[in-house]
């Protein structure tokens, strides 16, 4: 019986009905998915060599996801790798544990994600899943309350008679604009991050960063004065904790990852959909980091090659030796106006000031006064 006659056949196995162009190849769904995860699987494979002579040693990771749909297409292909690994009987080569900071805990229009939650863990029932709230960086970082203090400066008062919640949710409150409330954010969460990995024995974050969130971030990143921030924050490679950075989606476009969730039913009940951006707000009101966002996903569309490039050129970017430059208390960036620093000097901060034990990106984030 002659094979039936397909009006567009996948570019790559010639057997199925195309369903989507992917860089100008016309694919089916299953050579989509299988093209997708190769670049991670290989992305993977190069950083963390596995080799059945390491004598079972793992090396040990950590996911934080968001519920968004990067981390959780991720995730979701780092299983298919483990699974195939099981069933081949090769090396696993790493252990990978799963951390959800409470989003509630971080934004109060956050869905409330129990079911999300839930799924992920009966999903995940090999791995190590951890739910820890955003105020919890008082148990992790034990020292960020005295950091706190000296970057609020003398009109921020601790109450430290009240919650963590509350007094964290004080401390966001004190910083004004919209940009630096994200840029703080930021910097706690990976501080926040970065301890529970630690505590937890891993010795590498795997970030669910897309090509497109990575451009973004580069852009952000420059505008805000942490361009020197950009060899961890952006690209692959040590911290200033000690811990790796690794990001093993930052050949692909968000748009791929979404369409690999639509193809992926089981990821429905995990993914809580992002909010589509309003036009009524103003841009006064928005964060630079938002703004990039939204000028990548708009100029991708029609460029995707130009913005891929951003996170490119970013990622050749060679890292400081920063083993004894004296680093950010809160960020963990390099600071300025410290003899023999390669940091960028923040005007009118003298070394002695008690300012100097921030970087040049934390100091324009802090309460206006201070500025």
């Amino acid at each position: 019986m002659p094979a039936k006659e397909l009006n567009h056949p996948c570019t790559e196995c010639k057997d199925a009905e195309s369903e989507l162009t992917v860089r100008q190849k016309q694919l089916c769904r299953h050579c989509f998915k299988r093209f997708i995860t190769h670049k991670v699987h290989m992305h993977i494979n190069t950083v963390y060599k596995f080799r059945k002579e390491n004598n079972g040693a793992r090396h040990q990771l950590l996911l934080p996801m968001s519920f968004g749909v990067s981390s959780s297409v991720l995730l979701h292909m780092l299983n298919t790798d483990f699974q195939r690994r099981l069933d081949n009987e090769l090396p696993m080569g790493y252990d990978l544990h799963i951390l959800v900071v409470e989003p509630s805990t971080m934004t109060a229009a956050s869905a409330p994600c129990d079911q999300n939650y839930e799924a992920l863990q009966t999903n995940n029932s090999m791995r190590t899943v951890s739910r820890i709230p955003f105020h919890s960086i008082f148990e992790y970082v034990p020292e960020m309350e005295e950091i706190m203090r000296e970057y609020a400066g003398p009109q921020f008062v601790d109450d430290t008679s009240r919650s963590n919640e509350e007094r964290l949710a004080a401390f966001r409150a004190s910083i004004s604009t919209a940009t630096s409330k994200t840029d703080v954010d930021t910097a706690l969460l990976t501080r926040l991050v970065v301890e529970f990995a630690k505590k937890s024995g891993c010795t590498s974050v795997l970030w669910g960063d897309s090509d497109s969130r990575l451009a973004a971030k580069a852009l952000a990143g420059v505008a805000k004065g942490r361009g020197a921030s950009l060899t961890w924050q952006v690209s692959d490679g040590m911290s200033p904790w000690g811990l790796k950075f690794q990001y093993p989606l930052r050949d692909l476009y968000k748009t791929e990852l979404l369409e690999y969730a639509g193809f992926t039913p089981e990821l429905s009940e995990i993914i809580i959909p992002d909010e589509p951006p309003s036009d009524n707000v103003l841009t006064k009101n928005l964060s630079i980091d938002e703004l990039m966002m939204r000028y990548v996903q708009n100029q991708g569309a029609k460029y995707p090659g130009v913005m891929a490039n951003v996170a490119r050129t970013a990622n050749k970017l060679d890292p400081s030796d920063t083993k004894t430059a004296p680093s950010c208390t809160l960020c963990g960036g390099l600071l300025g106006n410290v003899k023999g620093n390669v940091g960028v000097t923040v005007a009118g901060q003298a070394e002695d000031c008690q300012s100097s034990q921030f970087c040049y990106g934390c100091m324009r984030s802090r309460p206006g006064a201070l500025c």
